[in-house]
């Protein structure tokens, strides 16, 4: 999948805008990894035709997945990044509204743009880690 989504950084805030048919995850790493983003949060709104969203069962250590293939308007996209053996990690969540107003979001894994996506990246001074609690198998803040 090539990236062809556009952004404009003012100091510490990238505005960016996630085209059709690109997967919003891959284009966040891609944005963090081109201006050496490790520690951020972010919001975003938009549409999209596919979105994969879960449930962490803490007793289990798994996340259960709920896979949506149909427009939906993103209500709202809230996270953060960080990073994790160097490398740029994401921790977001999302909503999806559906035609009837119903709406769906967990934890998010995947999504496609369907129409466009407006992304905010707050970028702060500094980097915190992650590290693997055993007890809940969550890659927690390493402060």
């Amino acid at each position: 999948m090539s990236i062809t989504m556009k952004y404009k950084r003012f100091e510490n805030t990238i505005v960016a805008r996630i085209d059709r048919g690109e997967e919003i995850l891959t284009s966040i790493r891609e944005i963090c990894r081109r201006e050496s983003v490790t520690l951020a949060n972010l919001s975003a709104i938009g549409a999209v035709g596919h979105a994969v969203v879960g449930l962490y069962q803490v007793e289990k250590q798994k996340y259960l997945p709920n896979t949506f293939d149909r427009e939906m308007e993103m209500t709202s996209l809230n996270g953060n990044v960080t990073t994790k053996d160097g490398e740029v990690y994401l921790h977001l969540h999302a909503n999806f509204a559906d035609e009837t107003g119903k709406v769906f979001g967990g934890h998010l894994n995947e999504a496609v743009i369907s129409g466009t996506c407006e992304l905010f990246i707050q970028i702060i001074n500094g980097t915190v880690g992650r590290m693997h609690d055993p007890i809940t198998g969550l890659n927690l803040f390493d402060i």
